[in-house]
């Protein structure tokens, strides 16, 4: 077996690091007294020369250890490195020198040549030092040697996020680029050379250097700019006949961690018709979710998911994944299992509807946040099937709502959507008797409800960006409902961070209303989404106009006019004025729907439905 010093196990690189630790030290330790008897050392500060090498060691190895010193990637050691190595040496020498100082052997320093403390202090932190970087030294100097089969590419964003690509990329032998430059607007960067490489000009000038160096890939490393300056150097990029465009992903994804080559991702239609990044109050959400016990219902779905994934990062005390989906519910269980080791994570496989399952999970568990995500979402099968609509959606949710009221859990987020607003549809209509029931639970004072809405998120299961990919693959038509159909987007991450961050908070009883941005028409995604894939629309691939289906709208709206907004604390998130809600008509239209639900009378159910959401019409 061929054994790879770049790529060791831990143990062994740490054993490794430890060795030549141990090694440096002895070396500067003698150098030091080479140096200063000028290669003539007395024979009397021999015996004392490995004793000060028994001292160094044993004070430098166990504060590197501490300083994690032996926990960092050979491939991407940097100035923190550097500065931690700096700290712990001067620390090891300072105890060294205390040492020595009120040792027997030379009290106070007499006859003691003080000078090779500090000499030896200076080498120990240069071969330390010096081979932490040796693997990062040794790939940039044979980086430009090995260009055979490497694509050129251009770096746009000359900031923190392109330097670590830029480092990233030099440090491995395995990568396909082979970077040769970067450009940026901002002025001051204007001929800056990092890491060797050199600004070659502005995002405008991205055909020039294009043509001028040859480039064949181009890396978008800006995570926090606007998506008109992303689209802009996408489209630049395209001008100059370059396709292969790769993206970092957005901050909202970028939780923790360095940004690696190995993270870049074609770039998608939600780098370009994008929001505004967000930003969050940790704290509270630490607060909110660290140390409690949590049920994510429909964890396998999009939302679910993510939810699962953004919540697993706060450190709650157990997670519970709920979903009816028993594969999905596998993967993503595996999924935070391996992400997060040291979490608490049990998945259940159960539909929101049994109530005697649902009673049994709250009592056994003592949950204390409910993420209710659990919901049948397709507008159009939803209206092909208005009884499961309304199994899953209205008494799924007052089946977990009673089971949180009943065994005291502090908070219940409702995961609502536009579609509850003025609904036309069934889905949109069960999910705002949803919205309802949770403010009728509310009333009760023992648990918070609050309800969180938003729109359509960007490439989740069954949604138009999924649809679009296919078509497109396939090689057309790409079939849109109207040419002037609209819908609010959002990344599935920053619903996700939103929705958490709302439900922190909530002080029971809000629907909260998520900044959409602005909507988007459905044909202008459409042929983002062609050109994306190298082709050009009603050219390369014909766009076709279907017709609004059954429950659809033109427009979604994310307030009735009744309503309006109140503003919180985060400029991101609305709370909804709802109007007041006559709970007893809403008891009396929930018994009347369940009497009907098993009939199979369509008509009659979707009628109840909207006497329900509209009583007064």
């Amino acid at each position: 077996m061929q054994f790879n010093l770049f790529k060791k196990p831990p143990l062994i690189r740490t054993a490794f690091f430890m060795a030549a630790d141990t090694f440096f030290v002895a070396l500067a330790v003698w150098l030091s007294f080479l140096l200063k008897f000028d290669a003539d050392i007395p024979s009397q500060y021999f015996p004392f020369i490995f004793r000060m090498i028994a001292l160094a060691v044993i004070f430098t190895i166990p504060i590197f250890y501490f300083n994690k010193l032996y926990s960092f990637s050979w491939s991407y050691v940097s100035a923190s490195e550097l500065i931690s190595l700096f700290k712990a040496v001067t620390i090891s020498f300072m105890f060294l020198g205390i040492t020595i100082y009120i040792s027997k052997y030379f009290p106070y320093f007499k006859n003691f040549p003080r000078s090779t403390i500090f000499v030896s202090y200076i080498l120990v932190f240069i071969f330390s030092g010096g081979i932490r970087l040796s693997k990062r030294i040794y790939f940039r100097v044979t980086a430009r040697s090995k260009i055979f089969g490497k694509s050129k590419a251009l770096i746009v964003g000359a900031g923190d996020a392109g330097e670590q690509i830029l480092r990233s990329i030099l440090s491995s032998p395995d990568s396909i680029y082979f970077p040769v430059g970067f450009v940026d607007d901002n002025p001051s960067k204007k001929g800056v050379s990092i890491h060797g490489l050199r600004v070659l000009g502005k995002i405008s000038q991205i055909p020039e250097v294009v043509k001028n160096h040859q480039i064949k890939q181009i890396i978008v490393a800006l995570p926090s700019a606007d998506n008109k300056t992303i689209r802009r150097a996408v489209e630049l990029g395209r001008q100059a006949g370059v396709w292969k465009i790769k993206i970092t992903p957005s901050l909202s994804e970028i939780i923790k961690g360095r940004v690696s080559f190995k993270n870049l991702k074609n770039v998608g239609a939600e780098d370009i018709l994008g929001r505004e990044p967000i930003f969050l109050d940790t704290k509270q959400i630490d607060n909110f979710i660290k140390g409690k016990i949590v049920l994510i219902t429909g964890a396998a779905g999009s939302i679910g998911s993510e939810l699962s994934r953004q919540t697993a990062a706060f450190n709650p005390k157990l997670l519970l994944l709920l979903d009816q989906d028993e594969t999905g519910i596998f993967n993503i269980s595996r999924e935070l299992e391996n992400s997060f080791p040291s979490l608490n994570i049990k998945a259940i496989v159960a539909d929101v509807t049994d109530k005697e399952k649902i009673n049994k999970i709250f009592k056994e568990f003592c949950l204390e946040i409910v993420f209710h995500a659990a919901a049948y979402k397709h507008v159009l099968m939803m209206e092909q099937n208005p009884d499961q609509a309304i199994k899953n959606n209205i008494f799924g949710t007052e089946v977990l709502s009673s089971a949180a009221i009943g065994f005291g859990s502090e908070k219940f987020i409702f995961v609502s959507t536009d579609k509850a607003v003025n609904p036309t549809s069934v889905m949109g209509n069960t999910k705002r008797i949803g919205e309802m029931i949770c403010q009728s639970g509310n009333r009760q004072n023992r648990t918070k409800f609050i309800s969180v809405r938003f729109g359509n998120v960007l490439d989740s299961r069954g949604s138009v960006i999924p649809i679009f990919r296919e078509q497109i693959r396939r090689g057309g038509p790409v079939e849109v409902t109207d040419s002037e159909m609209e819908r609010y987007f959002m990344l599935i991450s920053e619903a996700c961070l939103l929705v958490i961050q709302a439900s922190a908070m909530g002080s029971g009883g809000e629907v909260f209303v998520l900044d959409m941005g602005k909507p988007i028409k459905i044909l202008d995604l459409a042929k983002e989404m062609i050109k994306l894939s190298g082709f050009k629309p009603d050219k390369d691939i014909a766009i076709v106009f279907t017709g609004a289906k059954a429950g659809e709208k033109l427009f979604e709206e994310i307030l009735t006019a009744e309503e309006g907004t109140v503003a919180t604390r985060n400029q991101k998130i609305f709370m909804a004025k709802s109007p007041e809600i006559d709970y007893a008509d809403l008891e009396k239209k929930l018994g009347e729907i369940k009497s009907v639900v098993n009939t199979g009378d369509e008509a009659k159910l979707k009628e109840l439905l909207k006497s329900a959401v509209f009583p007064h019409k």
